[in-house]
């Protein structure tokens, strides 16, 4: 059955309360959230919780730092929004505003309701949406990560969830929801009419030929 894509925040933050804030702020207004207190940590969620943002304090108390983990993630998930947090934001300032292109920066000061955080949140991914096509052709993967892709290149091999699970060494649930995403990047819900996994397997065939 196919489900909604409900859009994921990966929250780093190593201030417990802090963390929990955001938490709460975020899930209340319908994002899938995963927290972590530190980067080693946020690496080691990221290929599970495949997030659509990436909320996270500049100062994370050890390395690497907010903005070098989201240099890292963003080269793995391009299409990633960033929003930054920062209890200096002198400092953000003086330094033009590192990190990832589009990166939304929020002083820890002002994040005094939710409104804050969304704002920022959905700020961050307006900016990730692609331009608009231009003459040149366009591929319908373009909208899909790396991990998306490699994923999707397994079920045009005919395989099963359980195979990809196992094959990436994640759980079966991990992969239900990347396929389930990828599916509505797509565009294949349930209204296409015809299987989405098969209608998915001839995209990715198209563009990179038959699998082995």
């Amino acid at each position: 059955m196919e489900t909604a894509w409900v859009r994921r925040v990966l929250v780093v933050e190593d201030q417990p309360a802090m963390r929990v804030l955001l938490c709460d702020m975020l899930t209340h207004r319908g994002f899938q959230v995963t927290a972590a207190g530190d980067a080693a940590e946020a690496t080691r969620l990221f290929a599970d919780t495949d997030p659509d943002v990436l909320l996270t304090d500049i100062d994370l108390g050890s390395r690497p730092t907010g903005i070098e983990l989201a240099t890292i993630l963003t080269g793995l998930a391009p299409h990633m929004a960033v929003v930054f947090l920062s209890s200096f934001p002198g400092a953000v300032a003086a330094s033009g505003r590192p990190g990832p292109e589009g990166a939304v920066f929020v002083s820890k000061l002002d994040v005094t309701s939710p409104e804050v955080v969304l704002d920022a949140v959905e700020a961050a991914l307006r900016s990730t949406i692609p331009p608009a096509p231009s003459s040149v052709r366009a591929s319908p993967l373009d909208g899909l990560t790396r991990r998306q892709i490699e994923v999707l290149g397994l079920v045009a091999r005919g395989w099963s969830n359980e195979q990809i699970a196992r094959e990436r060494g994640t759980t079966t649930r991990a992969v239900e929801r990347t396929v389930s995403r990828i599916f509505t990047r797509l565009g294949l819900g349930p209204a296409s009419g015809t299987n989405s996994r098969v209608r998915a397997s001839g995209l990715y065939l198209a563009e990179f030929g038959p699998v082995a």
